[in-house]
């Protein structure tokens, strides 16, 4: 039996994002309208995690930080392919063994790259 996907088969789809986006645009409206607007000293003051703001914040920062941090988001979203190929590892067989062992390759010679370059250096 071949399974037709009509456009009347996404109404309901289509209906739930509508009530999603009416309940965020009536709460948003609401809580405008109805909310307290008192403009004080303290809310108009900068507030950063309960500590008060000293300096600029347009501080140059070291590449570095960034760099190592988007390599680890690279190398962690990496790892989080093999956790379906650690649950279906028995289904996969030979050819999913081999596969693995070249994405891991894959993934230690984009590390080695890395390394050689200098990118986790902090020197």
């Amino acid at each position: 039996m071949e399974l037709q996907s009509l456009p009347v088969n996404y109404l309901p789809i289509i209906f739930q994002m509508l009530v999603a986006l009416g309940f965020v645009i009536t709460t948003m409206f609401v809580t405008h309208k109805i909310g307290p607007k008192r403009v004080t000293g303290d809310k108009l003051t900068p507030f950063e995690s309960g500590i008060e703001v000293i300096g600029n914040a347009r501080t140059p920062m070291s590449i570095k930080y960034f760099l190592v941090a988007i390599l680890f988001v690279l190398f962690d979203v990496e790892v989080i392919f093999m956790y379906p190929w650690a649950v279906n590892f028995r289904d996969l067989g030979k050819d999913g063994m081999i596969e693995m062992f070249i994405f891991i390759g894959t993934l230690l010679l984009g590390f080695i790259y890395i390394i050689k370059k200098g990118a986790l250096d902090w020197d």
